[in-house]
């Protein structure tokens, strides 16, 4: 009776150790039989979970935001002109709960426990944002990049493929950022030739402005010779008819013309 009792007891332990429980704000994926049947092997959980058997490993997916940086890595990328540059990517996303059986079942391989978020950043998401920041940069000239607002339509444009990439994992991006910078001698080179490029653009303007008063200054001339030519006796004779009515008495010497009509 003693021994059923011992193994009763033990039985206990076994099963209370081989039990877990899924955290909040946590999703729990379960993996059967070593995954072997593919994704008919894992299932989402929640609350407590038994993991007694062989083959079975309980995943804690976070569902809260996740946010990642490159830490002390710095992407080197280059322009379609060869100029090189570099970016320090800032992201974040969370993981989709109904997908979460994709991630864990997608990267199982990257372990589990605390670790697995990280691995997972680290081995699979950074090295596909680093992929097509690489592949997109080859679509921007030096000088498109660091014009106003280049850089931001570049970080936009990887945004959005980024965005998608990770959906397709059953992640949702939620920020993301480039931060874009180049080397001084490039700053340099752009920041002279925006200097020289404003001063063309000062001269152009003091020409266009120098052409305008110049035509002003031929129109004003062909009025004023317009007007000095125009005033004839034939101009002077209408002008008079028009303000005297034929009757008002005209006092003085009469104009050669009222003789004329007389």
């Amino acid at each position: 009776m003693k021994k059923i009792n011992i193994l009763v007891v033990m039985a206990m332990m076994l099963l209370s150790t081989s039990c877990e429980r899924v955290a909040p704000n946590y999703v729990g994926v379960l993996m059967e039989n070593y995954g072997k049947n593919g994704k008919s092997d894992f299932s989402l959980q929640k609350g407590r979970v038994s993991t007694w058997g062989a083959g079975m490993e309980l995943f804690q997916v976070p569902l809260w935001e996740q946010r990642a940086d490159y830490a002390d890595k710095i992407l080197h990328l280059k322009a379609s002109d060869n100029t090189e540059f570099t970016s320090k990517p800032i992201y974040s996303y969370k993981v989709i709960e109904r997908r979460a059986i994709d991630v864990v079942f997608d990267n199982k391989h990257l372990g589990s426990g605390d670790d697995f978020m990280h691995s997972l950043e680290d081995n699979i998401l950074e090295t596909k944002i680093y992929d097509l920041m690489k592949e997109e940069s080859r679509k921007y000239t030096t000088d498109e990049l660091m014009a106003n607002g280049g850089s931001l339509k570049f970080e936009e444009t990887v945004q959005k493929l980024v965005y998608a990439e990770f959906e397709k994992k059953g992640l949702e991006l939620i920020t993301f950022s480039c931060q874009l910078d180049f080397s001084a001698k490039v700053k340099a080179k752009i920041d002279s030739r925006n200097e020289v490029n404003t001063n063309v653009s000062v001269i152009d303007q003091q020409i266009i402005e120098q052409k305008k008063r110049n035509e002003l200054a031929e129109l004003q001339a062909l009025e004023n010779k317009i007007i000095s030519s125009g005033i004839t006796s034939q101009l002077l004779q209408q002008q008079f008819i028009q303000k005297w009515d034929g009757k008002t008495p005209i006092y003085g010497s009469a104009p050669f013309f009222i003789k004329d009509l007389k």
